[in-house]
């Protein structure tokens, strides 16, 4: 099937976001709170099933924004202005004013969908419905939104506007539109995420996307060269960074972006082509068995 064809440049569409809910105040959620808070300068409703994961991601709010005052990059004023415009709710009803909204929960397919179903029926008839998945259809996230009969149009407002990892450093955002999406949901999805200072880049709605259909068998390859003992892990990550300028090797990123989110997207790449080049590696499997996950558990290829 031919991939829809849509410009990043576009904007003939765009609707206006006054307020934007997102829902998971993990890393990913929080950083798009803070830079939607900060740059785009809109009110954020941010959505956790935990207040304790609300009251550990508010923390790191406020830890960034200290950071970038004591290097002089944000007035204290305008840290305590984006601060308070992030308002913590374990209420999902909060989302029933808000313009657009962002998902940003672990990818678990029958999460996500299940999310989509309950916000379609709470969310404003205009909302964008957004999801920050990394790998997972947007059509069939789409699909979970014809639960609610008295929006039939629903479907058409889903999107996914993927970060990358960290949400305040990193400038891309993939946007995805599934086969219901309309031109209007793509072009505001487009100028908001431009508001808060990113760049856009379009994908069709194929496995992995661009970022990771070029990325995760890259790292996987990796892995695969440290299992069959043809390199070490620093060889590996030296001659990337040496050899083609990245800023850190494949084993060195695959921990810090998670090695149970590596083989999660690397198990979603082979099974929904079918192609064996995205088989995941043996050690990978393997290392995500014995719960070394990399940084954010302490132990990964390399020791935290």
């Amino acid at each position: 099937m031919a991939s829809r064809a849509f410009s990043t440049t576009s904007a003939a569409y765009a609707a206006e976001v006054k307020k934007l809910g997102v829902i998971g105040a993990g890393q990913m959620g929080l950083g798009i709170a803070l830079v939607a808070a900060q740059k785009a300068q809109v009110p954020v409703s941010l959505i956790d099933n935990s207040q304790a994961s609300l009251d550990k991601g508010l923390k790191f709010a406020d830890k960034l924004l200290a950071k970038d005052v004591s290097k002089e990059r944000l007035t204290q004023d305008a840290a305590d202005a984006a601060r308070a415009l992030i308002t913590p709710s374990v209420k999902m009803d909060d989302l029933s004013s808000v313009d657009f909204i962002i998902e940003a929960v672990p990818e678990i397919t029958e999460l996500k969908t299940s999310i989509f179903s309950q916000i379609s029926q709470i969310a404003p008839k205009h909302a964008i419905l957004a999801t920050n998945t990394s790998s997972i259809s947007i059509t069939k996230i789409a699909a979970a939104t014809t639960t609610n009969p008295t929006d039939l149009q629903a479907p058409s407002r889903v999107i996914s506007t993927h970060f990358m990892n960290p949400v305040p450093i990193q400038k891309g955002v993939e946007i995805i539109a599934g086969l219901q999406t309309s031109q209007e949901t793509i072009d505001t999805a487009i100028t908001f995420v431009q508001r808060m200072g990113k760049i856009a880049s379009v994908s069709a709605d194929s496995p992995g996307f661009l970022a990771n259909r070029i990325l995760m068998p890259y790292i996987n390859e990796a892995v695969i060269c440290l299992e069959t003992g043809v390199g070490g892990r620093e060889d590996i990550d030296n001659i990337m960074k040496n050899g083609t300028n990245v800023p850190m090797g494949p084993l060195t990123l695959a921990d810090f972006i998670g090695l149970d989110t590596c083989l999660a997207i690397m198990n979603v790449l082979h099974q929904e082509t079918g192609d064996s080049k995205y088989r995941p590696s043996g050690l990978l499997k393997r290392m995500v068995d014995a719960g070394w996950m990399g940084k954010k558990t302490g132990k990964g290829f390399y020791n935290y």
